[in-house]
């Protein structure tokens, strides 16, 4: 069963074939096997369970390359908010693995005045993303 949540269109969200373990290895490997450095693996479930609450199995992965990062903090110090990279491994539901990935190039552009050949790139991690799910 397909759980909907309402999502910015920034935000673009796959259903993973795999269990949400199997899910968040694959998104690992895929990251680091594009030379991504993982700056975070934060389990917010187990947060969640810190104090008290429940909340399903939820990481939110903060990754990036220097190499293009750097240059827009460069262009915009502010830039540095939307960085580095995020992607968020989730179990709607038992049968329904979802990996979520918050596409800044677009707020980069708009809202930094970034221009838009350094931010064309962020369309490239999605496809990664994307094809880490397929295998």
């Amino acid at each position: 069963m397909t759980t909907d949540f309402v999502h910015p269109a920034t935000v673009t969200s796959w259903q993973s074939p795999v269990d949400f373990y199997a899910t968040l290895t694959r998104v690992i490997d895929a990251l680091k096997q594009h030379g991504m450095t993982l700056f975070a693996d934060i389990d917010q479930s187990a947060a969640a369970a810190s104090v008290g609450l429940a909340l399903r199995p939820t990481r939110l992965l903060l990754f990036g390359n220097p190499k293009g990062g750097t240059p827009i903090m460069v262009a915009n110090a502010h830039a540095g908010l939307e960085l580095p990279l995020k992607v968020m491994v989730w179990a709607a539901s038992a049968d329904d693995v979802r990996v979520d990935f918050l596409n800044p190039g677009p707020s980069l552009s708009a809202l930094y005045g970034i221009d838009s050949a350094q931010v064309a790139g962020f369309g490239g991690v999605a496809k990664l993303l994307e094809a880490a799910l397929s295998t």
